[in-house]
């Protein structure tokens, strides 16, 4: 009876004591009270770090996932945009100077 007894007891304080190293563990993890002083001070840095690594990894994942356009697409449009620039570029300047010649006519007008 009291080698069952001992046995209970002693498994008693070992699950407490398997409970206060779980509880130190958990704290140490959660940047509490570490062997040296102010090491909780870089928890923020390597978890800014950390949060970068990731974004860098789905930044790579979804650059991955791009349909990039082909070398025939790419000049095709890039002609469209050159000859649409220079189509409007061309009218907005005779617009320009067509308003220009009213205004200067208008004020010519009044000021005699």
């Amino acid at each position: 009876m009291e080698g069952r007894r001992e046995r209970e007891e002693s498994g008693t304080r070992r699950g407490t004591m398997a409970t206060q190293a779980v509880k130190v563990r958990n704290e140490e993890g959660q940047g509490g009270s570490g062997p040296l002083p102010g090491a909780g001070l870089l928890l923020p840095v390597k978890t800014k770090w950390l949060e970068l690594r990731r974004f860098l990894h789905e930044v790579r994942v979804e650059t991955r996932q791009v349909t990039w356009p082909s070398v025939d697409d790419v000049r095709s449009t890039t002609a469209v945009v050159i000859v649409t620039v220079f189509f409007f570029g061309v009218f907005l300047f005779l617009v320009d100077y067509g308003f220009s010649h009213v205004v200067q006519w208008i004020l010519g007008f009044f000021k005699a």
